[in-house]
């Protein structure tokens, strides 16, 4: 058996095409979603992030602004500016970049977020949203592998067994909310997991998402899985190189030979990531608004 590769890049493509032909649709009645990004601080993989989530949000046709501010900004200083970008009719989505500097505590930044606004999904309203099944906004990685779950298995996820590795706020927990509102029977595995690789091997649905690189081996994954791979790690350079390679948590070349259907790391969760992110602001703007989403959804 070989695999079917999940190539995230061209789903995270029309998903992006979908939503920039429904924000033509709100900007023709005077909507324009907004999305503000605030990067603290001068974190080289940050950087590289916020520019291309600016990038993708003006292609999308929304409003973007990113504001940088010193690694020694007080954290009064970045309060006020969620406050103000809180306050803003034009801003629908906030994002702060994570991680934070020291002494910057994330909670306190993240509880200072409109819930409405909270494009990231890290408020604790957002949670307790998704954890009874409101309509709070969803963390992105999350939803992005939901959306290639239900890609890749024809929609209907009721009744599979599914692993999630990481207990993290911003993928282990929501992930696991995610397939419990799909009617998967959920086990999260941690640390703390005795016998890892068996329960590895029950998993219909397995999600590795622990920073280690290559831990899952070919022979955990039960024959025919599907495997989203949210791990992203860089190996340490070989002779000559500048850089090592990116690989996800689960051994790519072993599992391939075993999954039903795998993500490739790069290419797979990542771009997800962002598409989602510009999913949430044209949702928080339609709801801002009191409007539907636009049919070109469809």
């Amino acid at each position: 058996m070989t695999a079917r590769i999940i190539d995230g890049k061209a789903a995270a493509a029309a998903l992006r095409q979908r939503i920039a032909a429904q924000v033509a649709v709100l900007a023709g009645r005077g909507l324009v979603p907004g999305l503000a990004v605030v990067l603290v601080g001068d974190d080289p993989a940050s950087q590289v992030y916020v520019r291309s989530k600016e990038r993708l949000a003006r292609e999308a046709g929304m409003v973007s602004v990113a504001h940088r501010l010193p690694a020694t900004t007080a954290e009064g200083d970045l309060l006020a500016l969620i406050r103000r970008l809180n306050a803003d009719p034009a801003i629908h989505g906030i994002l702060v970049q994570l991680p934070l500097p020291a002494p910057l505590e994330e909670h306190t930044v993240i509880d200072a977020i409109d819930p409405a606004k909270d494009v990231d999904g890290l408020h604790p309203v957002s949670v307790g949203n998704l954890s009874i099944g409101g309509e709070g906004l969803v963390p992105c990685t999350p939803s992005g592998c939901m959306m290639l779950l239900r890609d890749v298995l024809g929609g209907d996820l009721s009744g599979r067994r599914a692993l999630v590795i990481g207990r993290s706020n911003l993928m282990g927990k929501p992930m696991a909310q995610l397939l419990v509102r799909a009617n998967c029977t959920v086990t999260v595995a941690h640390s703390r997991t005795r016998d890892l690789a068996d329960e590895c091997r029950r998993a219909d649905i397995l999600v590795p998402a622990v920073g280690r690189p290559l831990m899952v081996r070919g022979d955990w994954i039960k024959p025919g899985a599907t495997v989203i791979d949210v791990g992203i790690n860089r190996l340490d350079p070989e002779p000559g190189q500048e850089k090592g390679r990116l690989v996800g948590d689960v051994a790519f070349d072993e599992a391939v030979q075993v999954a039903g259907a795998i993500t490739p790391v790069p290419g797979g969760v990542g771009p997800m990531t962002i598409a989602c992110l510009l999913d949430n602001t044209l949702t928080a703007a339609c709801r801002a608004q009191g409007v539907e989403r636009p049919a070109a959804a469809a």
